[in-house]
């Protein structure tokens, strides 16, 4: 029998949404993405002006978090990371993971992370303060935005539709930024530009 609460010590998302910061923008599909800066795990400053007429991916990730690791242990997540850089999208994992909580990593131990796992992100943005996850009002880990080449949010929710943490349900799941990315590089509308996003709450600080 499948289990979808295998969580292994990672809080799922249920119902309480943590409140945007004082002053940071609402995020909303049709508008303009909020415009950032962070550090990534390499030490460079990243900001989303610099990829201006590119898509762009942001992939909220805990280590931790079974959710996460579904995608990452089957590579599913890695898959879709090569796919689609090599079709020119920037696709930036963020981790907003506080200091003492679950998921918080130092850059060293994410790099080798990326090497263990072989993904293959643009960048990921070290986001310990927050101040991006709440920017873009995130949830979960793990949750996706995908940003056009003119700056606007197109999609943001889910990963895809099999809403749960066993590795085999990738296989034929209705997966919602692939779709989202060839629909708009195709000149078509979003057909699904927003859909609840699932998997285990983002650890910000002040939170468990």
């Amino acid at each position: 029998m499948k289990s979808n609460i295998r969580l292994l010590g990672c809080a799922v998302f249920v119902a309480t949404l943590l409140p945007l910061s004082a002053g940071a923008q609402a995020v909303r599909v049709g508008a303009p993405a909020p415009a950032f800066t962070a550090t990534d795990s390499r030490g460079q400053s990243e900001t989303l002006a610099q990829y201006r007429g590119k898509y762009v991916v942001l992939e909220w990730h805990n280590q931790n978090c079974p959710f996460t690791r579904k995608h990452y242990v089957s590579g599913n997540m890695q898959a879709l990371q090569r796919q689609w850089t090599a079709r020119g999208v920037i696709w930036l994992t963020v981790i907003s993971s506080a200091p003492g909580n679950d998921g918080y990593v130092t850059a060293a131990e994410e790099n080798d992370y990326l090497a263990r796992m072989h993904a293959v992100p643009t960048a990921v943005l070290l986001d310990a303060d927050g101040n991006l996850g709440r920017l873009y009002n995130a949830k979960t880990t793990p949750a996706m935005y995908v940003i056009d080449p003119q700056g606007k949010l197109i999609y943001e929710g889910a990963i895809d539709d099999r809403r749960t943490v066993e590795q085999v349900d990738v296989q034929g799941a209705r997966n919602y930024v692939s779709a989202a990315l060839t629909e708009a590089m195709a000149g078509k509308p979003v057909a699904t530009p927003y859909t609840r996003s699932y998997g285990c709450s983002v650890k910000y600080k002040g939170t468990d």
